[in-house]
């Protein structure tokens, strides 16, 4: 949600900031509709001041004998009472068109964002690892998994196109990586582990800005809850409605859930293999901080899911998203893409976004600076540590054998119970 004070003290600057995002000027439409509601307010204010005067002062002519200045009272009550519907329905209609106005608004991105229209327009700020040289032709993962038990048609079996079966020790290593990441996040970096519920309501999916935009990007089920997209909604609307202390460290919090997305506007796309699911497992990461460490922290943020990558052994680059490419609620985002040898691309297997206030002004999220009696909105950031499904993929494609089976990292054999190659099945 953005700020109604800031949009009426810089019109143009707000304006600017929409057309970088590729939306129309609204400054003008948001002015004129916050002066509407402002006016239906002040006017209902006064009237209801003005009805308990001349209700308390009825009284006091009824116990002076004035019966004539009663009844008059009486019928400026009346009157008072018959108005103020009008002006009660203006100030809900106003708010009502304002409200949902600003909320299809996107995030204004911060100063440093590239301008651009969509990913052609990213910018890479550095890449890590060597790309691995292979003496036979890699295959891509769709074609290696089967015969390591990655199922493709005894899910569509079970639940149609976009599921996936796992079966024997790639559903172990799946487990592994989830675990790995885990314990990296918690030990190593700070973060708090969390198990949240994957079912929210609609309070929770609007105030971490998934709706109303992204509704049919998402499950919703027969009694009104979402199916989660990412564990970034309950574990970012967790402080909804709450007034934190001081902060003078960001709290972290990171979990592994299940998550769900229709992927509506992705048809067509990634159909084949275990990249675009319905259903799939991360690793989120979430911050709650001041704003002046929100920054910082989105760097810190960003390396922890890079350690993942580099513990990994897995080649990544970060890129810079453009204005055209960022998510609805961010300020500003790096995307990490592993090298999958297979497809001979990069492919997103992390987002990690500062959204400013954006989020905690639409779920009210604060804090009070220490010594101080004002409360402030806080910084909330959120990324992937990591997508669990696109770094077995990518597990999968950069280990592989010429044999077809496929050598578990290093960093995963204590989890593996000693498995430490996935061979094929016939």
């Amino acid at each position: 949600m953005h700020d109604i004070a800031f949009i009426r003290a810089n019109p143009e600057s707000f304006d600017a900031a929409m057309r970088r995002r590729g939306a129309y000027p609204v400054a003008d439409r948001i002015v004129a509709l916050d002066a509407k509601k402002r006016e239906a307010t002040t006017k209902v204010q006064q009237a209801q001041s003005r009805r308990n005067e001349a209700s308390k002062a009825i009284g006091q002519a009824m116990g002076q004998g004035d019966k004539d200045k009663a009844e008059a009272l009486k019928a400026e009550v009346a009157e008072i009472k018959a108005s103020m519907p009008e002006w009660e329905e203006a100030e809900r209609a106003a708010g009502e068109e304002l409200d949902h106005l600003l909320a299809t608004l996107p995030n204004i991105p911060a100063d440093d964002v590239p301008e651009g229209a969509d990913e052609d327009d990213n910018v890479e700020v550095h890449q890590w690892g060597e790309k691995r040289e292979f003496g036979f032709e890699p295959k891509e993962h769709a074609d290696l998994g089967p015969a390591l038990g990655m199922e493709f048609e005894t899910a569509a079996k079970l639940s149609g196109a976009r599921f996936t079966f796992l079966r024997g020790d790639i559903a172990r290593l799946h487990r592994a990586l989830a675990q790995f990441m885990l314990d990296r996040q918690t030990r190593e970096n700070g973060y708090t582990e969390c198990n949240p519920p994957v079912l929210v309501n609609d309070d929770a999916m609007y105030g971490t800005d998934k709706l109303p935009k992204f509704a049919e990007d998402s499950f919703r089920t027969t009694d009104d809850r979402w199916l989660v997209p990412t564990s970034e909604v309950p574990l970012t609307y967790s402080v909804a409605g709450d007034i934190l202390p001081d902060l003078a460290e960001p709290m972290r919090l990171t979990a592994h859930t299940l998550c769900f997305r229709s992927e509506a506007g992705s048809a067509g796309r990634d159909t084949r293999g275990f990249i675009r699911q319905h259903q799939f497992e991360k690793v989120e990461l979430v911050s709650i901080c001041r704003p002046e460490d929100s920054e910082a922290e989105h760097e810190r943020m960003t390396k922890c899911a890079e350690g993942v990558l580099e513990a990994l052994g897995l080649p990544y680059r970060r890129m810079l998203l453009c204005t055209g490419d960022m998510g609805f609620g961010a300020r500003k985002t790096f995307d990490l893409e592993v090298w999958l040898p297979g497809q001979g691309a990069w492919r997103e297997i992390s987002s990690c976004s500062n959204t400013g206030d954006f989020q905690a002004r639409r779920m009210n999220a604060r804090y009070r600076p220490e010594g101080e009696k004002k409360t402030q909105f806080v910084h909330t950031l959120n990324g992937s540590g990591l997508a669990v499904g696109r770094t077995l993929v990518a597990v999968m494609e950069n280990y592989q054998n010429e044999d077809g089976s496929v050598n578990v990292p290093e960093a995963l054999h204590s989890y593996m119970g000693g498995v430490t190659k996935l061979e094929p099945k016939n």
